[in-house]
């Protein structure tokens, strides 16, 4: 993401900030699950170092986990947020993330903005088929409310 999206840049970890975490330790810290983490790494999102069967998650993986869980707040998919994280270098120029981090911003807010409008239509159609329906209950209900006319006995 933009530097100006977070504190922390995808290469290095805030001042005082541990050097290194386990799985757990992450998956506590950001309330996600291990396989969570485990898949963000399938993905290509998170390189830990390996100890063994232990993963060993560097300042520069809690970061980019930061920036994923940030990432899919917004609505942006795995490969959008691995994009504009790998495309984030220190000393780079960081116009083309930011062009690139406001055009997948606009696709997404004209998504949303059409997912808003159909559900605008939904709700209308659902409000006429409820007054259809509350008119006819009330019809049967004063229906069966009237008295029966009582025939007359020759």
């Amino acid at each position: 993401m933009p530097t100006n999206m977070h504190p922390t840049k995808p290469d290095g970890g805030e001042p005082g900030e541990r050097a290194e975490s386990s799985i757990s330790e992450l998956s506590r810290e950001f309330d996600v699950t291990p396989r969570a983490i485990r898949f963000y790494e399938d993905q290509g999102l998170l390189a830990p170092r390996r100890d063994g069967q232990r993963r060993i998650y560097t300042a520069r993986d809690r970061t980019r986990l930061k920036l994923t869980l940030r990432g899919k707040r917004l609505g942006l998919t795995l490969g959008e947020i691995r994009e504009l994280i790998d495309m984030y270098e220190t000393g780079r120029d960081e116009r083309p993330q930011l062009e690139r981090f406001l055009a997948i911003l606009a696709q997404h807010r004209d998504a949303l903005e059409q997912q808003r409008e159909d559900i605008e239509a939904q709700l209308s159609e659902i409000n006429v088929f409820e007054k259809r329906c509350r008119q006819r209950l009330s019809e049967q209900v004063r229906q069966q409310q009237r008295p029966v006319p009582r025939r007359a006995r020759a």
